[in-house]
This record gives C-alpha cells, sequence and structure tokens, in this order.
C-alpha cells in the first residue's frame, strides 16, 4: 500500500498535537534507546530528541514513500528501518517505545501490545496513541459506501473490524508486565477548511486502502458518493470552515 506523505503532512499541525500529548505525559527523566514505531515522515524526531537528547532514536515503518521522506529531512538526527511492526524485534531492549496513530492498523492488540511490552526495559516506557473513530460518521459512511453500488465486492476484503479495543481490555493486557498504566481518551475538535475537508482527511489514512483497491473506473464515483455523505455529517460553517471532531486513545504503561 502507498502512502503520501504530502497529503498526510497537509495535516501536520492537527496530526501532530496528539502525538505531543502523549510525549508530554511520558514519565521518564532519560532514555538512551528510543524507538518511533510508525514513524511515518518523521514528524515527532525533533520532539523525541528534544525530550531524551541523549537517545539514540530508531524510527521503523513500512511505508518506503513514508521513510524517503524521514531520511530526506532528519538522516542524521535517527536510523530509519523499513520494517512490519507486527513482526518487529528490537537488536536492543528500549527504554521507549513510543507509537502515534500507528498500532490501530494492526489486528491481535492482546499479542501485539503484550508482545511490544515485553522488550522494554524494567522502568521503560510503551506510549502509545491510536486513533478510535470507528463508530463516528466519517468511518460510518465510508463503510455504508464501501458496501453497496459496483465496488461493494472488491472493497469487502478490506473493510475491517474494529481494531482498537476498550481501555480495560488494553489495561488488562499490559497489567501483568506493569509498575503503571496511564490511559485516557480525548476528542479533539479540528477545524478544517476547503469544499470536502472531511473527505480530503481521511483520504490520506483510514480510506486510502480503499481508494488504492477502486480501479480508475469506480475511483472518483466512490469519492463524489462518499462526499456526499460527509457534507451531511460535518456540514459548513457560515464562516466556510468545518468541524471535524476526532477520537484518540492514549496509554503510558510503565514496565516493572
Amino acid at each position: 500500500m502507498r502512502w503520501s506523505p504530502d497529503h498526510y503532512l497537509k495535516y501536520a499541525d492537527h496530526r501532530l498535537r496528539p502525538a505531543l500529548d502523549l510525549l508530554a505525559r511520558i514519565p521518564l527523566d532519560q532514555a538512551e534507546q528510543v524507538v518511533d514505531l510508525g514513524c511515518g515522515p518523521g514528524t515527532m524526531v525533533e520532539a523525541l530528541l528534544q525530550a531524551f537528547p541523549t537517545a539514540e532514536l530508531t524510527g521503523i515503518d513500512n511505508s518506503e514513500e513514508m521513510l524517503a521522506r524521514a531520511q530526506e529531512n532528519f538522516a542524521n538526527q535517527a536510523t530509519w528501518q523499513n520494517a512490519d511492526v507486527a513482526l518487529w524485534t528490537p537488536k536492543t531492549p528500549p527504554d521507549l517505545i513510543f507509537s502515534n496513530a500507528a498500532l490501530h492498523w494492526l489486528d491481535d492488540h492482546e499479542a501485539l501490545f503484550s508482545r511490544l511490552f515485553g522488550f522494554v526495559t524494567s522502568g521503560g516506557v510503551l506510549a502509545v496513541q491510536m486513533p478510535n473513530q470507528f463508530d463516528q460518521p466519517s468511518h460510518v459512511a465510508m463503510r455504508e459506501v464501501a458496501g453497496v453500488g459496483p465496488w461493494a465486492e472488491a472493497l469487502k476484503p478490506f473493510l475491517r473490524p474494529a481494531a482498537v479495543a476498550k481501555p480495560e481490555d488494553y489495561y488488562a493486557w499490559l497489567k501483568p508486565q506493569a509498575k503503571s498504566i496511564d490511559l485516557w481518551k480525548t476528542e479533539y475538535v479540528h477545524e478544517l477548511k476547503g469544499d470536502d475537508p472531511a473527505l480530503d482527511w481521511i483520504s490520506s489514512t483510514a480510506l486510502n486502502p480503499l481508494l488504492e483497491a477502486l480501479g480508475e473506473n469506480h475511483r472518483e464515483d466512490f469519492r463524489t458518493a462518499l462526499a456526499q455523505k460527509l457534507k451531511k455529517a460535518y456540514p459548513k460553517h457560515q464562516n466556510g470552515t468545518t468541524l471535524f471532531p476526532f477520537k484518540r486513545l492514549f496509554m503510558v504503561a510503565v514496565k516493572a
């Protein structure tokens, strides 16, 4: 699956804020080995190195396009590695595994989170933020449109069940290895501009796999049908802006 760094970074300020909120809650004074898991275009490199200036930072992602942008902008500030996050194993136990808006793409979170937390050093931290939008209008509309029309059969394999579990599930999975666990939810309300801002936002993330699966003949028809639903769900205000609520789940677990 191809990702567009330029499209993703169009909303860089909005996407950066949750990552900074996550970083602010990490109870570490120092960390020597830091992993940015699902690092994308390297958005958090400077903030992580500012928080942990002596750290050896490794960025992990499975998108060649995103890693190319990260290397272009931050070549000497981190080590960049193309790897499947679900299969990745660190060479050195990290003091911090930081993952912003990445792990919701993967299944079997019980096994995944237990495995990742197991890599962390004693006293180290697993810090994770994930979008939690499955039941929100943008994602409901996306599934509704995908389920009807000439593209329905082709898109069926890409309609995943909700990957993000309940907070109490993550607590239960992490607690056997944890000294402490901090869990919280936040709903951001983004002020977006443009003709179809909700569609544009999800096109660079959740909608991307579906758009890639569609042939050229159906892609624009699909986007048009989805845009109509999203405009009703997220109407423009009189000043021309669109408010786009976005829910996210956070966790900071300290290893025993």
